[in-house]
């Protein structure tokens, strides 16, 4: 495995009325934009950044309340307001877009693209938070934390104990092998969390956007994440892991009958995270898919 590179150099971007912290790199060519997941910030697409970073040019943004975001004025988190933030920062360049999501991330990916397919040109969605009631230990337990008055307080105690034992946790949590991941990152984490300790709007923007995200997936109708999926009309590649804690890898049939025109992808022995803790191989999937797409875009009719 090649050694960690540094972290994307990132700057405060008003789009859309909204202040969003951006990280972008890459020598030029089409554009992709990273949606990290719940907890996460746009430093998870540091690695897979990289290795796309020949003929790509990658923006991740920090959605609002997360990384160094700061929080929506209006308090929303809904999946459509990340969507509405993602759009506005699309918007404000060159697009389509390659859109890339993870977890939550994924879930704005597909209703962005499935309210905005202006602006999307390929969608890639990694672990991606669709729907799914079937029982799954560390999903059920992170809802608990929006019980009423008890759940965000012992949320907001967990969130007390020392940075070292968070970031353990969330590589337990997110990791198929948690010792796998390089020092260097660790301590970016490490670096990250005490970082969040300084916003008092840290444990609002995971609760908020947790609570949006149970509401998607109890919502019916036409904005159901899975229907609005069956409408998506752009390439899709659907990457899952056999190791994922929090997505059923069992969904990723599902998703395969459902996305119009996909393509998908089972890593094994990988976690939640995939493009974190295995970057190389997800880049090995991601990178002939866009150029690919690119490819077919250019050719004359």
């Amino acid at each position: 495995m090649t050694e960690p590179i540094d972290l994307w150099p990132g700057e405060l971007r008003t789009v859309g009325g909204r202040r969003l912290h951006v990280r972008s790199g890459g020598d030029g060519g089409s554009r992709v934009v990273y949606l990290h997941g719940l907890g996460g910030s746009s430093t998870d697409w540091t690695d897979l950044m990289g290795g796309l970073a020949e003929g790509h040019h990658g923006e991740a943004p920090d959605l609002p309340g997360f990384g160094l975001s700061p929080p929506p004025d209006d308090g929303d988190y809904s999946v459509d307001a990340h969507a509405a933030a993602a759009a506005a920062l699309i918007r404000a360049g060159d697009h389509p877009v390659h859109l890339v999501g993870n977890s939550l991330g994924g879930s704005v990916a597909v209703r962005l693209a499935a309210d905005h397919p202006e602006l999307v040109r390929t969608l890639t969605l990694i672990s991606p938070a669709l729907p799914d009631l079937r029982p799954r230990l560390v999903p059920y337990q992170m809802v608990g934390a929006l019980v009423p008055v008890l759940g965000p307080a012992v949320y907001t105690r967990i969130q007390s104990r020392p940075a070292e034992v968070r970031v353990q946790d969330m590589l337990d949590a997110t990791y198929f092998d948690p010792a796998s991941a390089p020092a260097q990152r660790v301590m970016e984490a490490l670096e990250a969390e005490r970082e969040r300790e300084n916003h008092e709007h840290a444990v609002e923007s995971v609760l908020e956007s947790l609570r949006g995200l149970v509401a998607e997936y109890l919502r019916r109708g036409p904005r159901a994440l899975w229907r609005q999926a069956a409408g998506v009309d752009v390439p899709t590649l659907l990457v899952y892991a056999t190791g994922d804690r929090f997505i059923d890898p069992r969904v990723a049939r599902r998703a395969a009958r459902v996305f119009p025109r996909n393509r998908l992808v089972l890593l094994k022995e990988t976690g939640h995270v995939a493009m974190m803790e295995r970057p190389e191989a997800v880049a090995r999937e991601v990178r002939p898919f866009l150029t690919g797409a690119d490819a077919s875009r250019t050719r004359p009719a």
